[in-house]
């Protein structure tokens, strides 16, 4: 079985204080494996990343199986540039917004990127915003439970480590 490497300053690695974080019934934090430096870099490069890969298949939309040209690769570097910093629009604006708000907004973000792309193939226009349509509503579904469940959750885990002598279900 594994064990979790004590914390720094403690010989056992029991946690001083009351934590509010992830802790779970126990008052147990499970460890941070990867660095404040780490999660940073990630959080910057993860939408370039997944703007790169966005602007190719745009590019190669675009170009229908023809060669590859300088105004293609321009497109695709600014379509690149252009979902990368909607990202982090979207990214900066969601935070700000409750969990609803969060949901409908990153559902808007990816129904229309995709949109965006199924667009540039020649379908029919109608459907193209049906499929849309269908796939925000979807993100938005799945992200509303995700924060709906972790949030209550959360906030659970507070009530229990704030009043620890009431236990069970209210």
């Amino acid at each position: 079985m594994a064990h979790a490497v004590p914390t720094r300053g403690t010989s056992t690695g029991a946690r001083t204080g009351a934590g509010t974080g992830a802790a779970g019934a126990s008052g147990h934090t499970p460890p941070d494996v990867f660095g404040a430096r780490t999660h940073l870099l990630a959080k910057w490069a993860m939408p370039l990343a997944i703007g790169l890969v966005y602007g190719y298949w745009a590019a190669s939309i675009r170009r229908h199986g023809g060669p590859i040209t300088g105004w293609n690769l321009l497109f695709g570097f600014m379509t690149v540039l252009a979902f990368a910093i909607l990202w982090y629009v979207v990214r900066a604006v969601a935070d700000r917004l409750p969990r609803e708000g969060h949901a409908v907004l990153w559902g808007a973000f990816a129904g229309s990127a995709l949109g965006f792309l199924y667009s540039g193939s020649g379908v029919a226009m109608f459907t193209c915003i049906l499929v849309s349509l269908l796939l925000a509503a979807a993100v938005t579904a799945g992200l509303y439970y995700h924060y709906a469940t972790h949030q209550d959750a959360e906030e659970a885990r507070t009530a229990r480590t704030r009043n620890p002598a009431r236990t069970g279900t209210t």
